[in-house]
């Protein structure tokens, strides 16, 4: 039985990484990754090549001929590229188009969100999405809600610290508004089906863990740990405070990180955390189907399962690779309402670009 070739743009990244090891573990995929000429020795390329990884090199922003011999052969191309390379899928998608690819998957992989203003990161991935269907490219989009990994608060004893990225200390509104959450561990597991489900050609998928609110989140680790967490409510008020400020501060240069990053994470808290748009029921209205449906049988990893091993000293933590440079905190310093925000996901560092690092 021959294999079903797939191409992986940003395997390097925390996304890609998960899809990466979700299609690995299955022997019916040829897994080939599209890398920089000037990346191909770094150790994080050097380890997939070592599971078996096959390296095509070539840059997004070369020439379409140069992405079209990247793509010769390929069945399935998966993107996972960072929050300001989206637009850069355009010419990929062109030479996909060309080489005959059967199926392209652009870089989704974010909460549930309407187009149109509410959110600059899901505005410019719609902007691709609309040119790959003026192509006629088949296609399948894929959201996955917010992350585990990302999803719980500090605590006061310092336990897991080693796991975190940041505090991650705010509660939004009266922090009772259901949200979708899924473990970054299991995108891959569900990418390996969606890629080759006739059902899932041209649609939208949302693949989710489980909905709860960030009240429940911290309630069952303060059961797990034994520890009081204090409850830092913001408000409506401050969270259209920090949406407006960055979006001004943004208009000028919305690709550069020091602007972007506060402006897409305000929007984060304003959709998922006030809007409540991060839900099964809400992406149906918006036309997705959903992994619960497609795949009754699939086994998510248990959110209180996850916590336990955070607490138990076994988790992984995302975003290790990031460092704010001292350059960079002098250019956006800390504040109030910027401190445990801006630093929730570090900005990208020359290391993870050149490998088309993602979320």
């Amino acid at each position: 039985m021959s294999r079903t070739r797939v191409l992986l743009v940003g395997a390097a990244g925390e996304t890609g990484g998960s899809i990466a090891n979700g299609l690995l573990e299955n022997p019916v995929f040829e897994l080939y990754a599209l890398v920089r000429h000037r990346s191909v020795q770094k150790p994080a390329i050097v380890s997939l090549q070592e599971r078996g990884v096959q390296i095509r090199k070539c840059d997004l922003k070369g020439p379409e001929e140069a992405l079209a011999n990247a793509l010769q052969g390929i069945d399935i191309v998966i993107s996972c590229v960072g929050p300001a390379e989206q637009q850069d899928q355009i010419p990929l998608a062109k030479a996909a188009k060309k080489v005959g690819v059967k199926r392209f998957v652009p870089c989704g992989f974010i909460t549930v969100a309407p187009a149109g203003g509410i959110m600059w990161l899901r505005d410019e991935k719609e902007t691709v999405y609309n040119h790959i269907k003026q192509l006629h490219l088949p296609y399948t989009i894929v959201d996955v809600g917010w992350w585990y990994q990302l999803s719980y608060p500090r605590l006061e004893s310092g336990r897991v610290d080693y796991a975190m990225t940041t505090a991650n200390n705010e509660l939004v509104g009266d922090g009772d508004i259901p949200t979708a959450i899924t473990d970054l561990r299991d995108i891959g597991r569900y990418m390996a089906r969606i890629i080759l489900d006739d059902r899932t050609l041209n649609k939208m998928v949302f693949a989710y863990n489980t909905v709860v609110t960030q009240n429940q989140i911290y309630d069952i680790l303060e059961d797990i740990s034994e520890e009081k967490i204090n409850r830092n409510y913001i408000s409506e008020e401050m969270v259209y405070n920090r949406v407006l400020a960055a979006r001004q501060s943004s208009e000028t240069y919305p690709f550069d990180p020091v602007k972007f990053i506060p402006r897409y994470l305000a929007e984060y808290q304003l959709s998922w955390g006030l809007r409540g748009d991060n839900t099964p029921d809400f992406a149906k209205y918006l036309g997705y189907l959903t992994s619960k449906e497609l795949y009754p049988d699939f086994q998510p990893t248990d959110f209180k399962d996850y916590l336990q091993s955070v607490i138990g000293g076994t988790a992984k933590g995302v975003y290790t690779d990031r460092i704010i440079s001292r350059a960079h905190q002098r250019a956006f310093p800390r504040s109030e309402s910027s401190d445990s925000l801006y630093t929730r996901i570090f900005p990208r560092t020359e290391s993870s670009d050149s490998l088309y690092m993602s979320r």
